[in-house]
Parts: structure tokens; C-alpha cells; sequence
């Protein structure tokens, strides 16, 4: 999907395609065993029913990659604002997409033993060659690099290859060091953040060693909060802006937020990843060294892209599963600043691309070392306005 046609997907895919949900209360601290499953959360789900809320989101936003649609193209408009008991009504698409998910879970189950070979982006985006089965965020934003760096595959460590403890030591030295990489502990950020075909809004990010990060974005219509406390995650918004209080992260979503909270500490890399290999691609004409292995968590899979020149971390993508295909989200890393007082580079501009969405934060501090009370990295409670 290109950038133009773009527009009206990533803000509404977000916030209309989560108005089915129909919780109205928060529950307590939610595990896997206890979570919400969409069929209690939303209606009409005939489907994509036994897995988790935040899957459902990520299948929604698999099928709108893979079709070129968004919200609106397949569900009913509420008449009224905020009727989101609207998107649950019947339409002809949504009855064509639940037959369309049965035949190709028929496909790989006849052909393939069950193994995903085949996904809707198979044959709505495949144009030629060997069929894709992940979505290029690449080419849903614009003209996608061919090859697509994204869809690089590390499969066995190169023979001329450094290791990834080399890569590692490498982007620990050109960040300032491994001894002072060690030694923040904590950091408190501030800057701007903006979603797609949103307003710029203020946003803090708490992030405290080795695997706590709280970010909190200010918007017109209430804080909206994004939380790991080290072994659970969840995002809490207002009523406003998104139909649900409070969901709790699942799966690869779970490993994302525990990733993004690793990774605020360049002393963390080498606990972000395991079972990693090493590979080369190319990112806007400059060579990169791609670290691929599995996530911090176990549940996903990850590629980190490293600056062959400098050693700094420009890229991450990684992986949650669905029940209809992977959905791979890209962050990219840059505007490397010395912290005062640190020593340390950190990265200020970070731009976060996911199939239904894409936001960018501008930092303007960060102060390294501080005091945070723990109570930023629990449970964010439902918001209002």
C-alpha cells in the first residue's frame, strides 16, 4: 500500500477496527491463562475466535496489509461518534474474508501438513517469483528497496562473517563504551510524539535496567500509556481515543514491549537476542550487518541491523505470530546524541512502523541515572480524559 492511499488506514485501523471491543472494565493483572479471548471481547466473531485480544488486532491489521483496505472498506461506519457496536454488523466483505481465512487454513492443512506456506498476502500482494507470506511494510509506505533488507534470511552464520558478540562490542564501542553503557541504570526521556495523520503530542518514557519501560503519550484527548514492568505488558488509553480501558499484551506483542524496554540500554543488547546469526544486507544504500535470532521472551523472531561502518543499531524488525500469518513491525534508530553526564550515545529520533500504523518520536532530553518511582511500571490504570 502506498503512502497516499495510506491515509486513511493507520489512525483508523488503530482506533476503528479495536471499536468492536466491548470491554468496558479493566481487569487485574492479566497471564496468558486469564486473557481476554476475542470472541468474549468482541461481537460477531465466527472466526478468529481463541486467541488473545492483541492477536485479533494484529490479524486485523495482516488482513488490511494484504488487501489494500482499511477500517471502513469492510465494516460498518457508526452513524452516531462512538457507537462502536457498528463495526461489528454484517457485511458481505467480512463474510467473504471468514471464507477466505477457512480455504487457505484448507490449503496449507491439504498441501502443506499445516505448515503456513500460504497467507492472504500470498496472492493479494504476490506479484512474481516465490510467494511472500509477510507483509513488507516497505511497500505498504512507499516504494519498497528491492531486495527488501526486511526480508533478508539469516539461515546459517557466513563463513567471513564477524560473531555477534563482535557486532555487539562494536555498537557498545561506538555508543561510548561497554563500562559506561553499564553504568546507567535508569533514564527518564521527554519529546514529541506522532502517529499517523496525527497531531504532534508530548511524550514521556520512563526505562529503568534491565527490562522496565513506561512510555505516556499527552494527547488531546488523554494520556495513552504503553507499560513492561519486565514480565507483563499493556497499553491503556482513553475512552476517546480508543474503545477499550486497558489490554494486556500477548505472545509476540509481549515480547515486543519487553524488547523495546531491553534495547532503551545499549548495555542490553546481548540480552535481546539468543540463538543469533549473522548475516549482510543494505539500508538506504549503506551496508549493514543483520544479527537474526530469537527475541528476548522466546515467542519471537527478531533482526537487528547494525551500521557495518559505524557499529550503531539503525534498524530493528521483528515478528508476532496470528493465526492467519506473521505481523512484522520496524523500528528504525537515529539522530545518535551524547548524553550529558552519561558518555553515552543514544539514539533521539525513533520511527516504529507497523502494519496498521507508523509513529515517530523526536526526543528532546534525556537524563540518565535518575530516581523513578515504581509505580510508573505497573499496571496503567483505565484513562479519561
Amino acid at each position: 500500500m502506498k503512502l497516499g492511499s495510506r491515509q486513511l488506514v493507520s489512525g483508523p485501523l488503530a482506533t476503528i477496527a479495536l471499536s468492536m471491543l466491548i470491554v468496558a472494565l479493566a481487569h487485574g493483572q492479566a497471564t496468558p491463562a486469564k486473557q481476554l479471548m476475542s470472541e468474549q471481547a468482541f461481537k460477531n466473531v465466527t472466526v478468529l475466535k481463541g486467541i488473545p485480544v492483541d492477536e485479533f488486532m494484529n490479524t486485523m491489521g495482516f488482513i488490511s496489509a494484504a488487501t489494500n483496505y482499511n477500517c471502513a472498506d469492510c465494516h460498518v461506519e457508526p452513524k452516531l461518534e462512538g457507537d462502536w457496536s457498528a463495526y461489528a454488523q454484517e457485511t458481505p466483505r467480512k463474510a467473504t474474508a471468514r471464507r477466505m481465512i477457512l480455504m487457505v487454513q484448507d490449503i496449507n492443512k491439504s498441501n502443506f501438513a499445516g505448515a503456513r506456506v500460504v497467507t492472504c498476502y500470498t496472492c493479494h500482494r504476490n506479484l512474481q517469483g516465490a510467494p511472500k507470506i509477510t507483509p513488507s511494510l516497505a511497500e505498504q509506505y512507499g516504494e519498497p528497496p528491492t531486495p527488501d533488507p526486511n526480508e533478508v534470511e539469516v539461515r546459517r552464520q557466513a563463513p567471513d562473517a564477524p560473531s555477534a558478540d563482535q557486532v555487539f562490542d562494536k555498537y557498545l564501542q561506538a555508543v561510548g563504551g561497554s563500562q559506561k553503557a553499564a553504568a546507567i541504570t535508569s533514564i527518564v526521556f521527554k519529546g514529541e510524539y506522532q502517529g499517523y495523520a496525527e497531531p504532534k503530542a508530548p511524550v514521556d518514557i520512563y526505562a529503568k535496567a534491565p527490562n522496565q519501560r513506561t512510555m505516556i503519550v499527552h494527547t488531546d484527548v488523554g494520556d495513552r500509556t504503553t507499560t513492561c514492568d519486565g514480565s507483563n505488558g499493556w497499553m491503556a488509553a482513553p475512552a476517546m481515543d480508543k474503545p477499550f480501558p486497558v489490554i494486556a499484551y500477548t505472545g509476540g506483542d509481549l515480547d515486543a514491549v519487553r524488547l523495546d524496554a531491553v534495547l532503551s540500554f545499549p548495555a542490553g543488547i546481548k540480552q535481546a537476542i539468543t540463538k543469533p546469526l549473522v548475516g549482510s544486507s543494505s539500508i538506504d544504500d549503506k551496508d549493514v550487518v543483520v544479527v537474526q535470532g530469537i527475541a528476548n521472551g522466546g515467542r519471537s523472531s527478531i533482526k537487528l541491523y547494525f551500521d557495518k561502518q559505524s557499529g550503531l543499531l539503525m534498524r530493528q524488525v521483528r515478528f508476532a505470530d496470528t493465526i492467519i500469518g506473521r505481523v512484522p513491525t520496524q523500528v528504525d534508530y537515529s539522530d545518535y546524541r551524547d548524553v550529558a553526564g552519561a558518555g553515552v550515545k543514544l539514539p533521539f529520533h525513533v520511527i516504529t512502523t507497523w502494519t496498521d500504523g507508523r509513529s515517530e518520536v523526536q526526543l528532546t532530553s534525556a537524563e540518565t541515572n535518575v530516581a523513578i518511582d515504581a509505580a510508573k511500571f505497573r499496571q496503567p490504570a483505565p484513562r479519561s480524559k
